[in-house]
């Protein structure tokens, strides 16, 4: 993911990234399918389009323009089957006719392409992805796993292809300007429980009032009631509501995404069988042509009216 065309987020998302976070165990640190994230209830029948023309700095990227990842022998890879997940829109799911549809399927669909091979891409269910990988019924697994500490343990990962920033959304009519320790002094902020977000917000927000929900829809409806001052969450998940109808336009995102490892995870990347390092090799290097080519950024806006960054 990218601001812009050439600028790596490594260091435009620095400047928002605040200091000082303590280290939480691993298995609350991590965000991504995984932790079974709330996700929005209906696929698009077709690739979403930008109401908007959208400002490029908001298309982020995590690949570093100054470390190309060098091509591998590609003649030795005949075709990846990739499997991914029946149920996790906008990510994977069962298009109009049954077939695989998505994000993550178009972006495997640009893989192949750019590596020059056969592709195949088959659904399953989410927690028998793995499994099916390492039985061999599969070459890599494109299905928004984090790769947290245990998963690492039974598969090998790509470089992260996206992260899930975590963002504070406001109501419109909000005079909160600016989104800071000191500036969020006394101010209502809600946060689903037991979350790697209320665990940040009380590490580093901490003069804030902090009102945490069972659930994301109750945190949602909190905020669209006037019950807190600003919502901390999912940027993903947060952009997918405030481009809804469940929000009716009550909301805006405010301030600047927050990608702190430590907290929100490493990233999302695509899983291999372990030591195959060609394949993993091979999926960098594509991954990467497809981000400097700008299909990437294309593939993004289709997905992303409001973008999560």
């Amino acid at each position: 993911m990218r601001f812009g065309s050439g600028t790596w987020m490594g260091s435009a998302l620095a400047l928002v990234v605040l200091a000082g976070a303590t280290l939480l165990p691993a298995a609350q640190a991590q965000v991504g399918r995984n932790e079974a994230a709330p996700k929005p209830k209906e696929p698009p029948a077709v690739p979403l389009t930008p109401s908007v023309k959208a400002d490029p700095m908001e298309v982020p990227g995590f690949w570093d323009p100054r470390r190309r990842p060098e091509r591998p022998d590609l003649s030795r890879i005949s075709v990846i089957r990739f499997l991914t997940e029946t149920d996790y829109p906008p990510f994977d799911y069962a298009g109009p006719d049954g077939a695989p549809a998505g994000f993550n399927v178009d972006l495997a669909r640009l893989i192949c392409e750019e590596i020059k091979v056969q592709c195949t891409i088959q659904m399953r269910r989410f927690d028998t992805l793995i499994d099916s990988l390492n039985r061999n019924d599969g070459d890599a697994v494109i299905a928004s796993i984090a790769p947290t500490p245990d998963m690492r343990k039974r598969v090998d990962f790509s470089d992260p292809y996206y992260r899930v920033p975590a963002r504070f959304v406001v109501r419109k009519d909000s005079k909160i300007d600016e989104i800071r320790p000191e500036a969020l002094e006394g101010k209502k902020i809600g946060v689903v429980a037991g979350t790697a977000h209320e665990a940040y917000l009380k590490d580093l927000f901490t003069e804030a009032e902090l009102h945490p929900y069972p659930t994301a829809e109750a945190a949602r409806a909190a905020l669209k009631k006037g019950e807190v001052d600003l919502l901390f969450g999912d940027g993903i998940s947060l952009a997918f509501w405030l481009n809804g109808t469940d929000s009716a336009g009550c909301c805006a995102f405010r301030g600047g995404p927050y990608i702190e490892s430590r907290f929100f995870g490493e990233g999302i990347g695509i899983a291999v069988r372990r030591n195959n390092d060609l394949l993993r090799q091979a999926l960098n290097w594509a991954l990467f042509r497809v981000w400097e080519s700008g299909r990437f950024t294309d593939l993004w806006l289709r997905y992303f009216p409001i973008s999560p960054f």
